[in-house]
């Protein structure tokens, strides 16, 4: 259950405006997260999760300067109780075969990206398991 009182904070992570102006759409519609804030790059999302402390990191993979895997890697040696969950364009199937080590909890295709899957996947995200959707 949420805790309307403390919602949890999102940090969006693309290279893409409309993708972070989808993804703000889609956290409105989920009670219990906000979002906190965005960035356009690895290197940008480094930096505001150190000064945002995010619950939840919504990632894209392909972005300039550095993946979103690589900067995913960096964000979870310094911030282990952080959720990431990665989003691109690919088939799950394709997706890089590094993704799954990289220590975030899932993978959403960005066309699959709803409150809903958000949802399920920030509960199932204590399982250990990387989910792909």
């Amino acid at each position: 259950m949420s805790d309307a009182s403390h919602p949890r904070s999102v940090l969006v992570v693309d290279d893409q405006a409309p993708f972070r102006l989808a993804a703000r759409a889609v956290l409105r519609r989920l009670d219990g997260f906000e979002f906190a804030g965005e960035a356009r790059s690895g290197p940008e999302a480094i930096d505001l999760v150190a000064a945002l402390h995010p619950a939840l990191i919504l990632m894209d993979i392909h972005m300039p300067l550095m993946s979103g895997i690589e900067a995913t890697r960096r964000i979870m040696a310094e911030h282990p109780d952080v959720a990431v969950i990665l989003c691109s364009t690919h088939d799950p199937k394709d997706l890089p075969a590094d993704a799954a080590a990289s220590g975030a909890i899932a993978y959403v295709s960005k066309e699959h990206l709803s409150a809903a899957t958000i949802r399920e996947l920030w509960e199932a995200r204590q399982s250990g398991a990387f989910v792909s959707r």
